[in-house]
């Protein structure tokens, strides 16, 4: 009788999931269509706006690149509407008392800001907009803002499951997981940051946090990097973004989910399911993005829609703990990312041991070293975006696996 009222109880669990899945997807269904209305209006009306006023221009830097010139003057700062679009569907359509949502509504807002001062003072006052030390203290100022939040979100999470658990709660659990791309040969694909201060005294446990925070700050800054450093081909950034929130929105799905989670190995994380209004909402204003940005660009998103993305996706893979799948899942920003490092360093090396600066790339970042080789833009959007719906799949087939 046990057997049949607890495969009774099972089935009818399963079917609640279900359906709360269904209402879910639903209302992240209508938020990406919202956002993409929203955002497609009010793109067309700033168009047409900054070419009656001639405001909020771009000031091209003169790099010697084929077709450099066109694009100057057309308007920036779309990013504006990118955030104003998203926000607005996912506070609508998504509950804020949700503290995942508030963590990426915070972190869209502070990114936000950031990107706005920096184009603000390109348009207004100095083409360089804010200097590389003020860029970076602000987004090492929200990761730190961001890592307090998802870190005590999460230790408050334990001491909440090991309640319901033990009867007998004494101990507070200081413990964060995340999952590895690959298994590991005795936790399966889950690894454990405690384990790092283990190793030396099992007391430091509870100081958790100094490796947690840092490596939250070090993902913000080095990925909102990366997306920024991209945002130099019409439609690249926005178009591979939208690729990989529509991964992480898949991801979110299972990890919400307790049999989907089950069945692919992948930490349940309770009360996640909101966060994939906030992914759908974000795509709908790419989307919208890419209808204006794409060759040739009518409208470019500036600092405060590439920041955003880049700051909005760290966030959205460290609230699903698969922080670590980063550098597959944005292998393109990585890479963008790591060759101006290797060009700066290489350049400086070379001038200190042989008198003279070197290069390795003909330029960085990485696609104008192509559009030095002759690549038009175009083909080079193209066969970006290719790589990056393969990153995306091979995420999802080591997660998953």
């Amino acid at each position: 009788m046990k057997n049949n009222d607890n495969f009774l109880f099972e089935s009818l669990n399963s079917c609640f999931l279900l359906i709360n899945i269904n209402y879910v997807f639903f209302r992240a269904v209508v938020s990406f269509f919202l956002s993409f209305f929203i955002a497609l209006i009010f793109y067309k009306k700033f168009i047409y706006w900054n070419n009656a006023k001639n405001n909020i221009r771009e000031h091209i830097r003169d790099l010697g690149l084929i077709g450099q010139r066109e694009k100057e003057g057309t308007p920036t700062m779309g990013g504006v509407i990118m955030i104003l679009s998203t926000l607005i569907s996912t506070m609508l359509f998504s509950s804020l008392k949700n503290k995942y949502v508030f963590i990426l509504v915070l972190t869209t807002f502070c990114m936000g800001c950031i990107g706005f001062l920096d184009d603000y003072i390109k348009i207004k006052y100095n083409k360089k907009g804010l200097s590389v030390t003020g860029k970076v203290l602000g987004q090492i100022l929200v990761g730190i803002l961001i890592g307090n939040n998802i870190y005590f979100l999460n230790i408050n999470s334990n001491e909440s499951i090991k309640k319901v658990n033990s009867k007998f709660f004494r101990k507070k659990e200081y413990s964060i997981k995340t999952t590895f791309p690959f298994s590991l040969s005795n936790q399966g694909n889950e690894f454990d940051y405690s384990c790092i201060l283990n190793r030396y005294n099992k007391k430091w446990k509870k100081y958790i946090w100094i490796i947690f925070i840092p490596m939250v700050i070090f993902t913000i800054t080095f990925l909102s990097n990366g997306a920024n450093l991209t945002d130099g081909i019409d439609g690249l950034t926005a178009g591979i973004s939208s690729i990989i929130f529509f991964t992480l929105s898949l991801i979110s799905i299972i990890s919400s989910n307790k049999i989907f989670s089950s069945n692919f190995n992948l930490i349940y994380i309770p009360h996640l399911e909101e966060i994939i209004i906030f992914s759908f909402a974000f795509i709908g204003s790419l989307i919208s993005f890419l209808w204006y940005n794409t060759y040739p660009a009518q409208i470019f998103m500036g600092d405060t829609g590439s920041l955003t993305i880049g700051g909005a996706i760290a966030t959205i893979t460290i609230i699903n703990r698969k922080e670590l799948i980063l550098p597959i899942l944005c292998g393109i920003f990585f890479m963008e990312n790591i060759s101006v490092i290797i060009q700066v360093l290489y350049f400086k090396f070379s001038k200190k041991k042989y008198g003279i600066g070197k290069r390795i790339f003909l330029m960085a970042p990485l696609h104008h070293h192509f559009q030095k080789l002759g690549y038009h833009e175009n083909k080079i959007f193209i066969r970006f975006i290719i790589i990056q719906i393969i990153l995306s799949i091979l995420t999802v087939i080591l997660l998953i696996k």
